[in-house]
């Protein structure tokens, strides 16, 4: 089982800024489910920001959520203090 969503900073890019149980930070870009099905809803930026963690996941006001695996799987993770993967390859 993956690891479950701790926390969770909703930015105006649509990326989730995420903290998982087990310590790992991740950023999971949103924007392309934005014209599908009940996530159409969070194009308006108001209403995305409102995404908090329930039960592991990540939640908005009308139900709308994201699997925790596909959270954790599908995310950049973080491979040092406030630097994604991409990032630090940009650097190097």
């Amino acid at each position: 089982m993956n690891p479950r969503v701790k926390s969770v900073l909703a930015t105006s890019d649509y990326k989730l800024h995420l903290e998982f149980i087990n310590g790992e930070q991740g950023v999971y870009d949103c924007s392309p489910h934005l014209d599908f099905g009940v996530f159409k809803e969070l194009k308006d930026l108001n209403y995305f920001k409102q995404a908090r963690v329930l039960d592991g996941t990540v939640t908005w006001p009308h139900e709308q959520d994201i699997c925790p695996d596909t959270l954790y799987l599908d995310s950049v993770k973080s491979t040092e203090q406030g630097a994604t993967a991409d990032t630090k390859k940009r650097r190097g």
